[in-house]
């Protein structure tokens, strides 16, 4: 399973060039950058950790590059997620947002389907992932 998340989340993996190249469009247009990450990925789960603080008055991303490399060694079995903030005026609002790191293995997600009042079927997503404590939702299977 690969988990589709973000703004780039149906191309290959970006390389630190590429993610190098967003973050600084980012920066050109005014858009404070910072980094996130979780290791409980689902697509409601909107809070994810921060790394540090949002990266304000930054020029070139270098300096976003090497928070994310520090993130990626502290948490390498973790999705690690990008985002730009757009602060403009009427705006206010996530302008990017893109993983920059996920886990070798990823379980997936179980269906579940359920019946409701009047013979309707409703249905949930469960992530096998979250079966682990936090923590260690994403340790091989030999260390568990």
């Amino acid at each position: 399973m690969y988990l589709r998340q973000g703004t780039f989340s149906h191309l290959p993996e970006l390389t630190d060039a590429e993610i190098g190249a967003q973050v600084r469009y980012a920066l050109l247009n005014n858009w404070p950058v910072s980094i996130e990450y979780t290791d409980d990925p689902h697509p409601r789960n909107v809070y994810w950790e921060m790394w540090g603080l949002p990266l304000f008055d930054l020029d070139e991303p270098d300096g976003v590059l090497a928070e994310i490399e520090a993130c990626r060694a502290a948490f390498p079995r973790y999705y690690i997620r990008v985002t730009a903030y757009d602060a403009s005026y009427g705006r206010q609002t996530t302008a990017l947002s893109f993983l920059v790191n996920q886990p070798a293995d990823e379980p997936g997600f179980r269906l579940a389907r359920s019946d409701s009042q009047d013979r309707r079927q409703v249905y949930s997503l469960h992530p096998y992932a979250t079966d682990a404590p936090s923590g260690e939702r994403y340790e091989p299977e030999a260390r568990r």
